[in-house]
């Protein structure tokens, strides 16, 4: 089941939440009430250069994890403003958790000489999420994450998304089968500017929890689509492949296929990164600072269409939500399984053009 939508303006061209409200709100029949979520990207433009902390800690707004986390941020990063996020309780969201955003750089002389910033704020992710009570929802510059447990719609109502406006928004309605219904399970899943929502299964999700524990990360949300994420961000940053190689990493081609093609390249990538390997069925929106990237497993055994209209992109798990947010679309179709349909951004010379 579960229900994802991504509206993705090229020229990031700035719109409300109200349309990916709507959009993922006809989906309300592939969730059951467990966990919605939207991830908006070009929201905080007066601090761009500057991470946004999106965390999430369990109770009220005097739970002592809250001072925990605040000292820790104070030594280790330089916090520029910290405050609530806004909540709207409603008969159908009544009560969530404490939720506060902390807009943050880190303090340069403490990274170590082969530490990137990046990985800097990803060590700082790591560790909040060890606190017990405390989860950090987002961390990217520019954008930010809004989810919690109820339908789509209801959740946003609860943070009132239509105040926020970004070039850049998904959104997920969650059906959990093998894993909780709980706040921080509610999706996007996030590290620095990446953000996943998933329908499916991840099967392979031990065998890419040890891998990924090998290098950093740690899978504190009780639900398999975390490590979709971070494999990507591991992938990408870590080990900069490409997009392209990325994607086929976690949906490889099948043995026999690469044996008939005789694509060296392919063996490579599959023997070096068997561990991050995604099996199962699965159809994910990865969103990131630059575009994104749908993707379905390399069976295709659940669904996602695109359309592009002009400067805009949809991917949704049905075409229905597409048609209401652009009943004339120029091109509509379905990926192929394993096959990305990879989205980049204008840059801005391209806008100006």
């Amino acid at each position: 089941m579960c229900g994802i939508v991504g509206i993705i303006n090229t020229d990031r061209q700035l719109v409300d939440g109200s349309h990916i409200r709507e959009a993922i709100r006809i989906q309300r029949d592939r969730g059951n009430g467990l966990g919605g979520g939207f991830a908006v990207y070009g929201v905080y433009p007066e601090h761009e250069d500057q991470y946004a902390f999106h965390i999430m800690y369990e109770g009220n707004g005097h739970s002592p994890c809250i001072s925990t986390v605040e000292d820790y941020l104070k030594k280790r990063t330089n916090v520029s403003q910290a405050e609530q996020i806004p909540v709207y309780p409603n008969d159908r969201v009544s009560k969530g958790p404490y939720f506060m955003r902390y807009f943050l750089r880190p303090i340069e002389e403490f990274l170590s000489p082969e530490q990137t910033e990046e990985s800097y704020i990803v060590d700082i992710v790591m560790n909040i999420n060890k606190i017990e009570g405390a989860s950090v929802v987002s961390s990217g510059k520019n954008m930010g994450v809004f989810k919690g447990v109820g339908y789509p719609e209801d959740i946003a109502d609860y943070f009132r998304i239509e105040d926020y406006r970004g070039y850049m928004w998904v959104a997920h309605n969650r059906f959990p089968t093998n894993t909780p219904g709980w706040w921080g399970g509610a999706h996007p899943f996030t590290i620095l500017d990446k953000a996943v929502v998933h329908n499916g299964e991840i099967t392979s999700y031990g065998t890419n929890l040890r891998w990924l524990e090998m290098y950093g990360y740690y899978c504190m949300l009780q639900t398999d689509t975390e490590v979709i994420s971070y494999i990507y961000d591991k992938l990408t940053r870590g080990d900069a492949l490409s997009k392209e190689d990325a994607c086929y990493v976690m949906a490889p081609s099948l043995w026999e296929a690469i044996d008939r093609a005789g694509d060296e390249k392919k063996r490579y990538l599959r023997q070096l990164y068997g561990s991050a390997t995604v099996n199962g069925p699965f159809g994910i929106v990865l969103t990131h600072q630059k575009g994104a990237i749908v993707l379905n497993d390399r069976n295709k055994l659940r669904p996602v269409v695109c359309a592009k209209a002009g400067n805009t992109y949809y991917a949704s798990s049905e075409e229905c939500s597409i048609r209401l947010l652009s009943p004339e679309v120029e091109r509509l179709w379905s990926p192929r399984g394993g096959e990305p349909v990879i989205i980049d951004l204008m840059t801005e010379d391209k806008k100006v053009a």
